[in-house]
């Protein structure tokens, strides 16, 4: 594996930093007791909300990060492809605010899972760095782990 293949160190350890209040929230949920830690940082702390309002702040970042990788695309078609595609997952996030925590955490869920061929898309087509999807996929399966167990025990 080439130095060009390698996760770098500052992408890691920050990703990994960013699932800190997803995995937080889902301990919150499995061990109550656990919950008033984050009271001095967020008073009336509700995991499942922190779950849900922290996945839609990541699941929007996350496909503002697709949009920055479109428009280097090299045809203006592509770009518009990943343009669109990257504006969809932010849309529906934003839905997800006004609803139900129990119907939000499964939709992001599956928007985390949807960004998936995103990467992939991106890094085929030369606009992501060759050590993205192997970041995206740790990050993501972390993410994903923590909003499932946020569906059980919310």
């Amino acid at each position: 594996m080439s130095s060009r293949d390698h996760i770098p160190k500052a992408a890691l350890y920050l990703g990994l930093a960013g699932v800190l209040p997803f995995a937080y929230a889902a301990l919150c949920l499995i061990v109550p007791s656990a919950a008033p830690l984050g009271d001095w940082l967020l008073p009336n702390f509700a995991p499942d909300i922190l779950l849900r309002n922290y996945g839609i702040v990541i699941l929007c970042f996350m496909a503002g990060v697709i949009w920055g990788f479109a428009v280097h695309a090299p045809s203006p078609q592509m770009m518009g492809y990943g343009l669109a595609a990257s504006t969809i997952p932010a849309l529906v996030a934003f839905f997800l605010g006004f609803g139900p925590t129990h119907q939000a955490l499964p939709i992001l869920i599956m928007g985390f899972l949807a960004l998936l061929p995103l990467d992939a898309w991106a890094m085929r087509a030369g606009l992501a760095p060759n050590w993205w999807l192997r970041l995206r996929g740790l990050l993501s399966s972390l993410v994903i782990l923590c909003l499932t167990l946020g569906v059980l025990y919310a």
